[in-house]
């Protein structure tokens, strides 16, 4: 009896731009030396999916080029079929951030897209909410812990009095005291937080715990709410204050006041709004080769559907889009917002340079072993989530957005810092892209996951709501893609659950403080 002939794999590359002298490997399984690209080398060696093999012969110094741009140069002649990885180039330097392209690629008008809705809570101050969602902010990380214990008696003994409301969360955070309030940098920990108790999707059913003695006082945090009322306020609950005599007392305030703003959240209805309503994250962790080739540019596609359709869409990660600097202020609506890009990626890399650090760092181990051989390259991926549309307003960390359209929100990349700068921001879905996978999700907002390759869609098939690798095998194109993601930003908008909400999976939030901590 024969054994079967093994399956054998018509190699599939995957170039990004006529002029790239590399393109990456598509097979699931990478490809074995002696395999024949049509129209092209035979490998030399093994290569691995997702990293490159070079199409030419490159010398020693030689450009390698992805995306039409240069990720590299060469640190020894690499032949036609060889593997281009990491350790065979040499980073270039970053862009200067002088004598940039101004608004030098101005994008057309689109047409706008009509008739495209869904169905939100609409709040008093124009936001609107994906969900509805009962939040306990708190001033700071001492009060956690009895937080956590009243959120637990919320969800088991009142939740269920509540049909109306989805979900009750505590909004974690390591800040409030022990650091240096009043020194430069500290106001950004305390914006994020002060907005991310505005995001739309609580209601503007802002309650509070506090210690007592933190030096993030309520009237600090909030100071358009606490400031001028006294020791007492009906949406404050002060563990300190003497009338809390024993534990159960501080979980009973809480709970009282839990049921208050519950009752009201619970008579609000989902209502049809209009897709301009929408404010949606975007966003790439656990990133590799295809992340740049697959998912990212349907996330770009659906960010113009969604720009079109009047939206909001923001994109971020100063580090991942620092070495296309150009490409941005080069579709900077204004001017201005040319300058405010300028001004962000010129603070980070003081922030870097004084931590003795640069963009380099932030290609992680499992980046590389996806292919992503430096940061160059990966920012060249990241980009492509913003479309093409112009960019028409900057907006700080801990900010929260005022414009519409395409903003840039500038943050960290590391992903938990990145998507609660979003959520202060107003966002109320996010996208996030990951080609190595990771099981990311928020309480505060629905996250829905594209997988960058058919097979983590397969192993986490419970896992990643899109899967984005049909590009790379031919079976859909970038644009339907985009159209598919779309319309799932609309569904999951009006209701529809996301694979991480449908688990609970939740991480937590991670603020960005550049201030000193005492």
């Amino acid at each position: 009896m024969h054994s079967p002939r093994p399956t054998v794999q018509v190699p599939r590359m995957i170039r990004m731009r006529a002029g790239d002298n590399v393109a990456i490997v598509a097979n699931d399984r990478g490809l074995p030396a002696g395999a024949r690209i049509a129209d092209g080398p035979t490998l030399l060696e093994a290569i691995p999916q997702g990293h490159k093999v070079a199409l030419c012969d490159i010398p020693e110094g030689g450009a390698i080029v992805r995306y039409g741009v240069v990720i590299g140069h060469a640190t020894r002649p690499l032949p036609a079929g060889s593997w281009v990885y990491e350790a065979v180039m040499r980073m270039p330097p970053a862009p200067s951030l002088d004598e940039l392209p101004i608004c030098t690629a101005p994008v057309p008008e689109p047409e706008p897209l009509a008739g495209y809705t869904f169905q939100g809570y609409r709040n008093a101050d124009g936001s609107v909410g994906t969900r509805n969602i009962l939040a306990i902010a708190m001033t700071v990380q001492c009060v956690a812990g009895v937080a956590d214990i009243a959120l637990e008696r919320i969800r088991r003994e009142l939740l269920p009095r509540y049909p109306n409301v989805d979900g009750a969360v505590a909004l974690h955070h390591g800040y409030g005291c022990g650091v240096a309030i009043d020194a430069p940098g500290a106001s950004i920990p305390v914006k994020t937080l002060r907005h991310i108790a505005q995001n739309p999707n609580f209601g503007g059913e802002v309650m509070l715990v506090s210690l007592g003695c933190e030096k993030l006082q309520p009237e600090r945090l909030m100071p358009e709410r606490f400031k001028d009322r006294g020791e007492t306020h009906p949406d404050l609950v002060r563990l300190q204050d003497e009338r809390h005599v024993g534990f159960g007392s501080m979980i009973d305030d809480i709970l009282a006041m839990a049921e208050t703003h519950l009752e009201r959240l619970n008579r609000r209805r989902r209502e049809t709004c209009p897709a301009s309503d929408l404010v949606v994250g975007v966003q790439c962790g656990g990133s590799d080769a295809f992340s740049g080739a697959t998912a990212n540019p349907a996330v770009g596609h659906a960010a113009d559907l969604l720009v079109r359709a009047g939206a909001t869409v923001m994109f971020s990660e100063v580090t991942e889009v620092r070495d296309g600097i150009d490409q941005l202020t080069a579709r900077a609506a204004t001017p201005e917002v040319a300058r405010d890009l300028i001004r962000e990626m010129a603070w980070y890399d003081d922030y870097l340079r004084r931590g003795q650090a640069d963009r380099s760092a932030n290609t992680t181990p499992g980046n590389k072993r996806g292919g992503l051989s430096n940061i160059v390259e990966k920012a060249m991926g990241s980009i492509v989530k913003s479309g093409t549309m112009p960019i028409r307003g900057v907006v700080p960390p801990g900010e929260r957005a005022r414009d519409k359209g395409l903003l840039y929100a500038a943050t960290p990349a590391g992903d938990f810092v990145c998507g609660t700068l979003q959520l202060a921001a107003g966002m109320n879905v996010h996208i996030f892209t990951t080609g190595r996978g990771t099981p990311y999700g928020l309480a505060e907002v629905p996250v829905i996951k594209v997988a960058t390759r058919s097979d983590l869609a397969r192993r986490w098939h419970d896992l990643m709501d899109i899967d984005a690798g049909r590009i790379a095998s031919g079976e859909a194109s970038i644009e339907a893609l985009g159209q598919e993601l779309f319309e799932r930003i609309l569904e999951v908008a009006s209701g529809r659950k996301t694979w991480a909400e449908h688990w609970g999976i939740v991480n937590d939030l991670v603020l960005f403080n550049p201030g000193p901590v005492t």
